[in-house]
């Protein structure tokens, strides 16, 4: 089935004009020739032809590959670019009047990717500028290794590694080298460079449908990048197996030094592109035996909306690094990739905190106390809640934010558990409470994890504040309100936002009023536990005014509860009930023999 595109566009045969205006109102130094809409050449705002002292470097094809070729326009790369219609060759009224604009005594090389149109059209308007006195010189890329190089009299096309071979090309004419220098060195580059692609999808014209040739679930190995089909059609596999795919594709040879380029297709997320090149080089390197100098990742040679990215590799020398580490103003070349790289990223170590505690109190105690065996028994049947809950909060979260809440406490749930078995002092309640937001610190991502820990640092200076070895119930309490204060600073919540603390705050109130009215400490705990259940169900008619929620309507909203909310009273509650039915007698007296 096809369907429109959908397009941030106004007319569709505008678009390769308006994004030229747009690309030089950018970049102040760029412009381009007043020819619009016959001729479409982007140009180095400061050079003229008849003043120029340089071999003039010009490539360019049809558009739909930005940045590829006009964002590559400055010093140190190209000259000027000549921009096609959308998948067209430029014309050869539109190659001269480029050649025309820039081409001084020095000469020029046109750089010309392997696609019939472009080698007809560049090499009709080399033609006529020689015969107008201009030294032209001309270098053909095809660098496809996804057709065999006798592919008829059309051969490999012209992919991503034209983009390393123009900027050697720019680097050599910007040292001021002669023409033949300038076209030797591009042709040299261009014989030992090859790129293999894979795509999830087609790409979309501007004013036309959408194809779904490939299907759900496949990739295509080889597509061109108009959308031609490639070398097979394979189901959709790992990052890991895909660059294997295209590296097979590629003649390298062990031994050799090489940079690799990323490069995106046009509708491929730069995670996505970076998950790949983290994975090629070392396969690259302990794999293949080759010896990745540098590594070029990003978006550069597009197929307007493609999902996928090819990889392109170039076999080099010190001089050819050279060129490719040459200064360069032109704006969409990855300048931070230039220099020495190291054969392989060691991680920086951690620091150490300047509050490390001694390896004796970073461990699990030999024998726990009656508080330990408390501590215990709370915190392990806290998370179990919190583990058993993740598919439902994740349900909820779904409606009213982001979908990961039970995905994210869970998390934070398993490392607790896993580190309360080696690490928790769990004689000592207030190191315990701060080695529990340690893990949580480590474990849990988002807004969650950053609130949680807050809480468990808050809680424990206050715990840390009593020199007695056990925790009294009411400073429990205190420990409990100085980290519900602590998340309302920090997150900018309270009661009736919609989060957490409508489930914390009523629990606090009621343990606190309960404890203060000659409750036992056991009873009060779980009746403080019952208010934060309450407090969490009323979240559903509650309007939220923190976090993602509060972008959602009320009539949305008052579908589910709050997740958060629902997640701080099951683990609260299951703390209470777990040490009701385990400790009920010995926790009151233990309490309440610190109480007196």
């Amino acid at each position: 089935m096809a369907f429109q595109g959908k397009k941030l566009i106004n007319n569709p045969n505008d678009v390769v004009t308006e994004f030229i205006e747009g690309l030089v109102e950018t970049y102040q130094g760029l412009q381009y020739l007043d020819g619009f809409p016959e001729v479409k050449v982007v140009l180095r705002a400061e050079v003229s032809g008849a003043t120029y002292d340089k071999v003039a470097v010009i490539s360019g094809g049809g558009s739909g590959h930005e940045p590829a070729q006009a964002g590559y326009v400055g010093e140190g790369l190209l000259t000027a670019s000549i921009c096609g219609d959308v998948f067209a060759s430029p014309t050869v009224d539109s190659i001269l009047a480029g050649i025309r604009a820039v081409t001084g005594p020095m000469g020029c090389l046109l750089v010309v990717t392997n696609y019939t149109g472009d080698r007809l059209n560049f090499g009709l308007a080399a033609e006529q500028a020689r015969s107008e006195g201009y030294k032209i010189e001309t270098v053909i890329v095809g660098d496809d290794c996804a057709l065999p190089k006798s592919q008829g009299i059309a051969g490999r096309r012209g992919l991503a590694g034209t983009i390393l071979v123009n900027k050697v090309a720019g680097a050599v004419a910007a040292a001021g080298l002669s023409l033949a220098d300038v076209a030797s060195e591009a042709r040299r580059a261009s014989e030992v460079v090859g790129t293999m692609g894979v795509a999830l999808s087609v790409c979309t014209l501007p004013g036309q449908v959408t194809s779904d040739r490939l299907g759900p679930g496949k990739m295509e190995l080889g597509l061109g990048i108009h959308g031609e089909p490639g070398a097979a059609v394979a189901d959709l596999q790992p990052v890991d197996v895909v660059v294997t795919h295209e590296s097979n594709y590629i003649p390298i040879t062990r031994g050799n030094r090489v940079v690799l380029m990323i490069n995106g297709l046009g509708a491929t997320p730069v995670m996505e592109l970076m998950i790949a090149a983290g994975k090629t080089v070392p396969k690259l390197q302990l794999e293949f035996g080759l010896l990745v100098e540098r590594v070029y990742t990003g978006s550069f040679m597009t197929s307007l909306d493609m999902k996928g990215f090819s990889i392109s590799i170039m076999k080099v020398d010190q001089t050819l690094l050279q060129h490719l580490d040459a200064s360069t103003k032109a704006p969409h070349w990855p300048v931070g990739s230039a220099g020495n790289r190291p054969p392989a990223k060691i991680p920086v170590p951690l620091p150490s905190s300047r509050s490390m505690k001694s390896d004796e109190l970073l461990s699990r105690p030999l024998q726990l106390t009656e508080q330990g065996h408390i501590l215990e028994v709370a915190i392990e049947a806290a998370a179990n809640a919190i583990i058993n809950m993740r598919d439902i909060l994740n349900d909820w979260d779904s409606t009213v934010g982001d979908g990961d809440c039970g995905s994210t406490m869970y998390k934070g749930a398993t490392a607790i558990l896993d580190d309360m078995k080696k690490y928790y002092p769990l004689n000592n309640a207030a190191e315990t409470v701060n080695e529990i937001g340690s893990s949580v610190r480590r474990a849990m991502g988002g807004t969650s994890g950053v609130l949680y820990t807050i809480f468990c640092k808050a809680a424990y200076a206050q715990l840390k504040a009593n020199s007695d070895s056990t925790v009294t119930a009411k400073q429990w309490a205190e420990a409990l309100e100085a980290a519900i204060a602590a998340v309302s600073k920090y997150g900018g919540a309270s009661t009736g936002y919609r989060t957490l603390l409508d489930a914390l705050i009523p629990a606090l109130a009621v343990l606190k009023e309960r404890l203060t009215s000659g409750e036992d400490s056991c009873t009060s705990f779980v009746l403080s536990s019952e208010a934060a259940v309450a407090g969490a169900g009323s979240t559903k008619d509650m309007q939220a005014q923190a976090g993602r929620s509060s972008y959602v309507s009320a009539a949305i909203l008052a579908t589910v509860p709050d997740p958060g909310a629902m997640a701080a009273a099951a683990w609260y509650r299951a703390a209470a009930l777990a040490v009701k039915d385990k400790f009920h007698p010995s926790f009151n007296s233990s309490i309440n023999k610190s109480e007196s």
